[in-house]
């Protein structure tokens, strides 16, 4: 066991029954691949497991995930999302809709449109919450969406979000700070929390942390609220190299259980464990693909708790 760590091969507690008075519907506005998993590929089913009814909107359909090198398919114009909510709203339902989960966006329209999805959802359920995962690049890849996307999407999506899930590298460059220790990463997140919708949450989930002043051979993720900081650990699988989707999968299961429980340390506490228990999967198979489907009753019953602990 790794020091710091708790790990426990007992199940942790399963997620909440749906409250079936309430908004049980989500709407997610990602990228889809008709093989593998990844945007709404590897969020839909997470979130449908939890109970959701999840309304799908895609901003690409391509055959495979753009690390492969090779692909087919098409980007859809930003149009289309405003088209498709003017269809699920002339259905009347847009009322139940308790979310928005939004990630890879391939254009500034796009991000243009997510937003005002956002808004057209608070206009008839003010309660409803934007988790926004700002898809824009990671450590060893840099930069790989269209250079002009992440100003965009830290001058409209950012103001928006009542919930932010970014990885160390999308930290490190929305905000233009180095994160090297669990101060520093503090210090970042605080500064996100300050640019965000001001009427929600304003929850700072800082993925994949791997700092110098943490044990060696694990990895971390930090929740950021206004109540304090939370840090959960986790061993590091050697996954090599790392599964594309895994960040879809974990803004999905975050903003799930969090919908599902109200509480940040319990959403981080049951999406860590079921991460863990997908990527130990993933592990074990060899898999390029996360194995999202075989691993799925880790995302309502997780095979390992981990320890929260606070940190601010």
């Amino acid at each position: 066991m790794l020091s710091g760590m708790s790990l426990s091969d007992a199940p942790a507690p399963e997620a909440a029954v749906p409250d079936l008075s309430v908004p049980t519907s989500l709407l997610s506005i990602q990228s889809w691949v008709s093989y593998g998993h990844v945007g709404n590929a590897a969020a839909v089913f997470p979130l449908q497991r939890l109970g959701f009814e999840v309304w799908a909107i895609h901003t690409v359909q391509f055959s495979n995930h753009t690390g492969y090198g090779a692909w087919t398919g098409a980007v859809f114009p930003p149009e289309n999302i405003a088209e498709l909510i003017d269809g699920i709203e002339a259905r009347g339902v847009l009322p139940q809709c308790a979310g928005v989960l939004s990630g890879y966006m391939g254009s500034g329209g796009t991000v243009a449109a997510v937003v005002e999805a956002v808004r057209r959802v608070r206009a008839v359920n003010p309660a409803a919450l934007y988790c926004c995962d700002p898809v824009m690049g990671d450590v060893g890849r840099g930069v790989f969406v269209r250079p002009e996307l992440p100003d965009l999407i830290a001058a409209q999506a950012l103001s928006a979000a009542d919930i932010l899930t970014p990885n160390q590298f999308e930290l490190e460059l929305l905000t233009g700070q180095s994160v090297r220790t669990l101060e520093e990463a503090l210090a970042a997140a605080a500064a996100l929390r300050e640019r965000m919708h001001p009427g929600g949450p304003r929850i700072v989930l800082v993925t994949s942390l791997v700092r110098g002043d943490a044990p060696a051979d694990s990895i971390e993720t930090l929740a950021v609220t206004g109540d304090g900081a939370w840090l959960c650990r986790t061993p590091l699988l050697p996954l090599d190299p790392p599964r594309n989707g895994t960040g879809d999968a974990i803004a999905a299961l975050f903003f799930g259980h969090y919908l599902q429980s109200g509480e940040v340390t319990t959403a981080l506490q049951r999406s860590m464990g079921a991460l863990y228990g997908l990527l130990e999967r993933t592990h074990r198979t060899g898999s390029r693909e996360i194995a999202l489907i075989a691993a799925q009753e880790e995302f309502v019953r997780p095979s390992h708790t981990f320890t929260v602990d606070q940190v601010g």
